[in-house]
């Protein structure tokens, strides 16, 4: 299950609750991010079981193009958490979104 950029913006624009997790290494998130936990894909898979995350409410796995996060969301999906979702095409899509308004 994904979720699309213009979707989660929206949402967070809206301040609707949203737990997000993004699986890229600490400094990658360090140098750009849009909040929520970071917790390394290697660290997530090590410790899925210690997760203090609601496994009911929705979860949206975020990096950089979408690859790690879509690994993360078929794990926790397997490990009972019940509404994961990627974001699509990642902070990629994200900063093209975010910088394509900016410049019109």
């Amino acid at each position: 299950m994904e979720m699309t950029v213009n979707e989660l913006k929206r949402r967070l624009d809206l301040q609707e609750p949203v737990q997000i997790i993004d699986v890229r290494e600490q400094l990658e998130f360090h140098t750009f991010n849009i909040g929520g936990e970071n917790i390394p894909l290697g660290n997530l898979l090590a410790e899925v079981d210690d997760l203090e995350f609601d496994k009911n409410l929705e979860l949206v796995v975020v990096c950089q193009r979408g690859i790690r996060s879509e690994t993360a969301r078929r794990v926790l999906s397997g490990n009972g958490f019940t509404n994961v979702m990627n974001l699509s095409g990642g902070l990629l899509a994200w900063r093209k979104l975010f910088y394509k308004s900016i410049n019109e």
